[in-house]
């Protein structure tokens, strides 16, 4: 069976001629017969270049909070770019007006704008080095910070049997051309276990600039922190004198208009976004409290970008934002996503399929098999990916399209209707029938 039909075959043979294996990102791999070719996208669908219709669960990994081609966004990117122009080497009222907006969301005092979350990571660990003058920093097993050198390890593209003992993980490079001397700076510890982060805290304060935290586990099926975990790493990093850094770049403007900060009720030194922030034009930002972010003395620490601040990203962001708090755009993706996630749990029981619905109704992940509940990466990988696979192939036949990998969660958009959400349950139904065989 593939997912490809004729059209899109074709298509993507073209595409392995001009670009390795025929993409532009690795995370769009689905392998040779399986890797789609889009050609547009309308509210809470996709088309293939064949002409099928999807409802899009993916949504180009979570950036699209209102639906593709969204009109009121689009009308005012458009606007703007043809009466204002574009990039230009000054600061601009609308990047002003935005950093004031996300300010006000988030409750940071200071907002400094990039183009991607990879950008917004990296400058965050640069700023918190900066400001503390150390050089190692903390993460967590099967999170993933972006593509800089420094977050590419133990990322949830990691095999079990690599991370060592959970006491004394290992660091795991997830790609070659990584420079060997990098793994001295990164220690990765399991997620949501406060035994094992303060004995290390306490052992390697002194090195220690910062402990970099994906508030849900956005690449491992979007497992939540446990009752105190996040806070544990607060209290951590002040009696420690360490900056916590909430890497929101999933989380932000998803599960609350202030994020995991306002959702979580937890308050960091800094924060990263991207994603929802514009619907998935290119932007994101690093907000944080004015004792970090005036670290950035200009000529004493590098941060910058020729497109930062770019008006199609800014204008994206205004319009996307300013739609999230006059609309209930939270409100009725957290319902749907509700609904979804109880039709799928009551589908997956009634066909003896033992399971865990984990995550945030916005971005939930779905786990086969017994036990209890992963609450870290290691746990995920104990559950049978193998038939959440088939069943997602087999849900993609129908029409409704997760990703295949169940590391990366559910996401859904203000464009998801009621429809949407009871036809995706009834391919759900037959899918599982289908993949069970």
């Amino acid at each position: 069976m593939s997912l490809q039909q004729t059209k899109a075959r074709q298509l993507y043979q073209r595409a392995t001629k001009v670009m390795p294996y025929g993409i532009n990102s690795n995370f769009r791999y689905w392998g040779p017969d399986d890797t789609l070719v889009v050609t547009h996208g309308q509210g809470a669908y996709i088309w293939d270049a064949d002409g099928k219709r999807y409802i899009d669960y993916r949504l180009g990994f979570g950036p699209v909070i209102l639906g593709h081609g969204y009109p009121a966004v689009a009308e005012q990117v458009s606007e703007v770019i043809r009466k204002e122009g574009n990039i230009f080497a000054f600061t601009t009222v609308r990047e002003i007006e935005l950093a004031e907006r996300v300010a006000r969301l988030t409750g940071f005092d200071k907002v400094r704008l990039a183009n991607s979350g990879t950008e917004a990571t990296m400058h965050a660990l640069r700023i918190a080095r900066a400001h503390t003058g150390r050089e190692k920093f903390i993460k967590f097993e099967g999170q993933y910070h972006g593509m800089s050198d420094y977050y590419l390890y133990s990322t949830a593209s990691s095999p079990s049997g690599s991370l060592g003992s959970r006491r004394s993980p290992v660091n795991v490079p997830v790609s070659s051309g990584i420079p060997k001397g990098i793994a001295e700076y990164v220690i990765n510890l399991p997620f949501n276990d406060p035994e094992i982060l303060e004995f290390t805290v306490k052992s390697h304060a002194g090195d220690l600039a910062a402990i970099i935290v994906e508030p849900i586990l956005g690449n491992s099926a979007g497992i939540l922190p446990e009752k105190g975990w996040l806070k544990h790493i607060r209290q951590l990093c002040d009696q420690f004198g360490i900056v916590m850094i909430m890497d929101e770049v999933k989380t932000g403007f998803r599960i609350a208009l202030g994020g995991a900060k306002e959702y979580f009720k937890v308050d960091p030194d800094m924060a990263t976004y991207a994603k929802a922030m514009g619907n998935g034009f290119p932007i994101a930002a690093i907000a944080g409290k004015d004792e970090v972010m005036l670290t950035l003395e200009p000529g004493g620490v590098a941060q910058g970008g020729t497109y930062t601040g770019n008006f199609v990203g800014v204008a994206a962001a205004a319009a996307t934002l300013e739609i999230m708090e006059k609309e209930p755009v939270l409100t009725t993706i957290a319902q749907r996503g509700k609904v979804l996630m109880s039709g799928l749990g009551e589908i997956l029981s009634d066909a003896g399929i033992e399971h865990h619905l984990l995550g945030h109704p916005s971005m939930f992940g779905l786990a086969f098999g017994g036990g209890e509940p992963p609450v870290d990466f290691r746990g995920y990988l104990k559950t049978d990916t193998h038939l959440y696979e088939r069943v997602m192939t087999e849900l993609a036949e129908f029409g409704a399209l997760p990703d295949l990998d169940g590391r990366e969660p559910w996401f859904l958009s203000y464009s998801h209707s009621e429809r949407d959400i009871a036809d995706t349950l009834g391919w759900f139904e037959q899918a599982v029938k289908k993949a069970k065989g």
